[in-house]
């Protein structure tokens, strides 16, 4: 078959099926609404159990990322993910999910060659990334003061 691209788009136009945008949106709000009210359950949780703000916002970061971690190693992130898109994705969660997966995905090629180096095909962008960024905004403020 034949085809120029505008009759391929006009193709694919007819037989997709269309995206139920507004029940979209408003799973992923839902879902990343529940996600943050977890959270802020568990900070005042950790609070009430003695620790100090700042340790309770790093409690509840844990928590969180193992709850995400947990949910993709047991298979059952990917099915939430795919009902609440971007509600799931977008929090600290959702970065979890990415760590994760790629390792679970090698396991196979051994824990060094497969798990280790996979695990941080997500990680190392976002780390040199974040601490490139600090070196320039700390420089940017040492300058400026």
């Amino acid at each position: 078959m034949d085809m120029t691209n505008q009759e391929y788009c006009a193709y694919v136009g007819r037989m997709a099926k269309p995206s139920p945008i507004a029940k979209d949106l408003a799973w992923a709000f839902c879902v990343g609404g529940l996600i943050c009210t977890a959270g802020q359950w568990l900070l005042g949780f950790y609070v009430r159990a003695g620790l100090s703000q700042d340790a309770a916002g790093s409690a509840v970061s844990m928590t969180l990322i193992l709850a995400s971690a947990l949910l993709t190693g047991l298979g059952r992130f990917d099915d939430l993910a795919k009902r609440a898109g971007a509600g799931t994705l977008v929090p600290i969660t959702g970065f979890a999910n990415a760590m994760v997966s790629p390792a679970l995905e090698f396991k196979s090629e051994g824990l060094i060659t497969g798990t280790g180096t996979r695990l941080f095909t997500v990680a190392g962008p976002v780390l040199a990334y974040g601490i490139s960024a600090s070196v320039v905004y700390g420089l940017i403020l040492c300058l400026l003061t």
